[in-house]
């Protein structure tokens, strides 16, 4: 409760939040988003965290008996968790976003609460060529939702890269093929050409995102540059900020020799992750996104694969379609279950 003076006279202003709804109906989440912060957290065990610029969204849910939440008390809990991160232990993303999620639900009253964070952060890399070294920007997520059953969380990463389009290059290589055969050139010959010519196709700059779900108690280390490698390395090629000439050579000369569908981006993470966390299975969870950006066209296109470990370890061993593939609401929402 608040005062509010009037000359000698003061009125208990009311608590409008707690009041009752108009409509008492529960809803499912109720926050803020857009909260922009800069956090200390550390990629992996061994490294001591850095300060980046960071973007938060809260949310809890809400009882038919509440009019709203307190919009102010996300605010005071994100500072006081990213205060004690800053000023004390390094963190993940995922840890710190569960260590918030859990006082935004113990401070708002609420049965669950959610909260993701994403931070941009820069990692030196070295251009495949002349080996000059570069920035590139990534973005690392966690996310954490919290329960009286106890506390879920993901991390995640997103990545640049750039595709070669595998159906327009088959055209053209037929194309060539037809060209080379009316010019005098023997199968073998042209077979020879097209080996050691890349064919052209039309590319895409690719952004590609992969996040793991641990179960609680899993002894397992997830480092978010282990993802970073998973992601870049599904797509046709790696693309730098800064390049010589060879460098661009490198770049465009291997991803014509490796084109990939949209489609193919997203089954090759999710082969890597099997491979990577097979202790995973047991109660672990995958999601793999991807969306190019067309050249040609004016829209883009988006593949992605959610489930368990265990369903698709299960579609890799037998090669049985999975009628049914976990969403991240469905093993999140899961918690303690």
């Amino acid at each position: 409760m608040t005062t509010v003076e009037t000359g000698r006279a003061s009125t208990a202003a009311a608590d409008v939040q707690a009041g009752r709804p108009a409509t008492a109906i529960s809803l499912t989440r109720v926050g803020v988003r857009g909260v922009e912060k800069v956090i200390r957290v550390g990629l992996d065990r061994q490294v001591s965290g850095r300060l980046y610029f960071a973007e938060l969204e809260c949310f809890v849910d809400l009882n038919p008996r509440q009019a709203g939440v307190h919009m102010s008390r996300f605010e005071e809990v994100v500072n006081e968790a990213i205060d004690d991160v800053v000023l004390g232990e390094t963190l993940r993303a995922e840890e710190l976003a569960a260590r918030i999620a859990d006082r935004v639900r113990e401070r708002q009253g609420g049965l669950r609460a959610e909260v993701t964070i994403a931070a941009r952060y820069p990692e030196t890399v070295q251009a495949p060529a002349s080996g000059l070294s570069t920035q590139e920007i990534y973005t690392l997520y966690g996310t954490a939702v919290a329960s009286e059953r106890g506390t879920r969380t993901l991390t995640g990463v997103e990545a640049q890269g750039m595709t070669a389009c595998p159906c327009a290059q088959e055209l053209l290589a037929g194309r060539a093929r037809e060209r080379l055969a009316a010019d005098g050139f023997t199968e073998d010959e042209v077979e020879r050409v097209l080996d050691a010519v890349p064919v052209a196709t039309h590319n895409q700059r690719g952004i590609g995102s992969l996040r793991i779900g641990r179960p609680e108690g899993a002894a397992i280390d997830v480092d978010a540059r282990d993802l970073l490698h998973i992601v870049e390395s599904s797509m046709s090629s790696e693309i730098y900020e800064l390049m010589k000439r060879s460098d661009e050579a490198a770049v465009v000369e291997k991803a014509h020799r490796n084109p990939r569908f949209v489609e193919d981006v997203v089954r090759e993470m999710v082969r890597q992750v099997a491979e990577a966390y097979p202790l995973l299975r047991e109660g672990g969870f995958v999601l793999a996104r991807q969306e190019n950006l067309e050249t040609i066209h004016r829209h883009s296109v988006v593949a992605e694969r959610s489930g368990t470990l265990d369903e698709i370890l299960a579609e890799l061993e037998t090669g049985e379609h999975s009628h049914h593939h976990t969403t991240v609401r469905e093993w999140l929402e899961a918690t303690g279950a």
